[in-house]
């Protein structure tokens, strides 16, 4: 991951009550989403600093969080400080509504300038934009100074991508990962991609067959801390999305890590197979749930793929399932953090198709006959989670396709699932299933008919729409929204190299067929 930030060589003062400056331990805050030993203000400030962490109002409620996200964070949190303290490491914890006027970061910062007048408040660099400006803005006391020390808990540097992408017509992940490859050596072979080619996606699109078994999650009982946030959680965010009852997040470094081994032990053998096909009542299938735990720094990123990795060379996992699951870690999440800090403020604006409708309530409440984004939108609520293809082909392809506006997608997006941070979920909800960046992101929209549904799931069987017919009331609809997006949007899509076909296929359909793809949709829309 290179090298950690070495120790700075300090000064150490405090200001007590208006008496003069005398020799003081500096602070360290650490933010929710940044529970590592390794973190680079911790080891910028010293073995003597202060520690601060805070569960912050604003935080928790700038948008509505799902509950259970809610819950992983505090908890997470808590058992951060419980093992710093453990360390014999100075903590002051502050949790929510323990001090109510510190509703915002800035009244954190102002509450350790006062308690303990350090020279310097070290603080990593924080994941989002809007926080990163709230920091950047604060107005210390005369005699301190924030200090804001780079987050080296991922492989590339916001600076190093914005290197790669300089003078690029176009930024394509598969190009960074490769580059990423190379530098980690990571499925790397004497300087060429171990098995001969770099990316094994065309073995990963395969059907879960009828009567396969996935493998059972175990359910973890909450401890007494995660017991006492859940109450907390259910008291005072009871009207946020998502239901309590069947939290099971790992909320240690310690819990992460096993639930990663059970991943390596009992998924990753078929994850690639299988890692984009969909089954009705199974939420998980063989993926690895790993994401909310390297959001939150209980796991390290480039550990963990070197441990995916392993089981390659140990003959315990196929090539298409380690380079799979390692490309989503060392390809798109790097990509997309790095698109995110070179595109940002200006990104969240885009908006490539001028996409106006309003977010269906179905997307909170799951009450549609569309089987598909019924089952998405449930496992949604009742885990925080749904995997990739869910997130791109169900909600995001049914939002691209009806023109809903991407602010509210987004929006929806970073309030529903456990490991959503903004950083990481614009980019993929804006760019990649909404196209609204005009394409930064992707070459093309990710827009598909009923089609694909059914043939990367089971959820069509038991619809309430068939499948196969074009258009009419008892049609996917899918399949007409499809048709009705492009034509809408022939003058932005038409002279895309991808597209050709799908327009010389509409050229070729009848007028009667035209119009009716048109009806259908302008009927479903207006119901909509």
């Amino acid at each position: 991951m290179g090298a950690r930030l070495g120790q700075y060589s300090l000064l150490f003062a405090a200001l007590q009550n208006g008496a003069k400056r005398v020799p003081m331990s500096d602070a360290v805050l650490i933010l929710g989403d940044q529970l590592s030993l390794s973190l680079s203000s911790l080891e910028a400030a010293g073995p003597d600093a202060e520690i601060f962490i805070a569960e912050v109002a604003d935080e928790a409620s700038y948008v509505g969080h799902h509950k259970q996200k809610i819950i992983l964070v505090f908890s997470a949190m808590r058992h951060f400080a419980e093992k710093l303290m453990a360390q014999g490491r100075t903590v002051h914890y502050l949790a929510y509504g323990e001090k109510p006027a510190l509703t915002g970061m800035g009244d954190v910062l102002d509450h350790i300038a006062g308690k303990t007048a350090p020279e310097k408040i070290f603080v990593t660099a924080p994941g989002e934009y809007r926080l990163d400006k709230i920091l950047r803005g604060w107005v210390a006391p005369a005699g301190t100074s924030l200090v804001i020390t780079p987050d080296t808990r991922f492989i590339a540097t916001p600076e190093a991508f914005a290197t790669w992408a300089e003078g690029r017509k176009q930024l394509r992940m598969e190009y960074f990962y490769r580059d990423l490859r190379r530098q980690t050596d990571i499925l790397m072979q004497d300087g060429e991609p171990l098995g001969g080619q770099w990316n094994y996606d065309a073995d990963n699109r395969k059907k879960l067959p009828a009567n396969h078994n996935v493998p059972k999650r175990a359910r973890r009982q909450p401890d007494s801390t995660t017991k006492t946030v859940i109450e907390l959680v259910a008291a005072r965010f009871s009207n946020h999305f998502g239901t309590i009852e069947n939290f099971a997040w790992p909320v240690t470094h310690e819990e992460a890590e096993a639930d990663f081994q059970y991943f390596l032990d009992n998924c990753l053998l078929h994850f690639g197979d299988y890692q984009d096909a969909m089954k009705s009542g199974e939420v998980f299938v063989y993926h690895s749930l790993v994401g909310a735990s390297l959001n939150l720094g209980l796991l390290d990123p480039l550990e963990v793929c070197r441990a995916a990795e392993a089981r390659l060379h140990t003959n315990q996992a196929p090539i298409n399932a380690v380079e799979g699951f390692i490309r989503q870690i060392l390809g798109w999440r790097e990509f997309i953090r790095g698109v995110y800090w070179l595109k940002m403020p200006d990104y969240a604006q885009t908006n490539y198709f001028e996409a106006d409708r309003a977010l269906p309530d179905f997307y909170y409440t799951g009450e549609t006959q569309m089987a598909c984004l019924h089952g998405a939108i449930e496992a949604t609520r009742e885990h925080a989670y749904a995997h990739h293809i869910q997130r791109l082909m169900i909600t995001g392809n049914f939002a691209l396709l009806a023109g809903i506006a991407p602010e509210a997608v987004n929006k929806w997006y970073l309030e529903v699932y456990a490991d959503a941070y903004e950083w990481v979920q614009l980019p993929n909800t804006h760019g990649m299933a909404l196209f609204a960046d005009g394409g930064v992101v992707g070459s093309k929209p990710y827009a598909a008919s009923g089609a694909y549904v059914n043939r990367m799931s089971d959820y069509c069987r038991s619809c309430a729409y068939k499948v196969k017919e074009p258009t009419g009331d008892t049609a996917c609809p899918f399949n007409y929204l499809y048709w009705d997006f492009m034509t809408r949007h022939r003058d932005k899509l038409g002279g895309n190299p991808r597209m050709g076909m799908v327009y010389r296929t509409y050229d070729k359909m009848d007028d009667d067929r035209r119009a009716a793809i048109a009806d259908s949709a302008a009927k479903f829309l207006e119901n909509l």
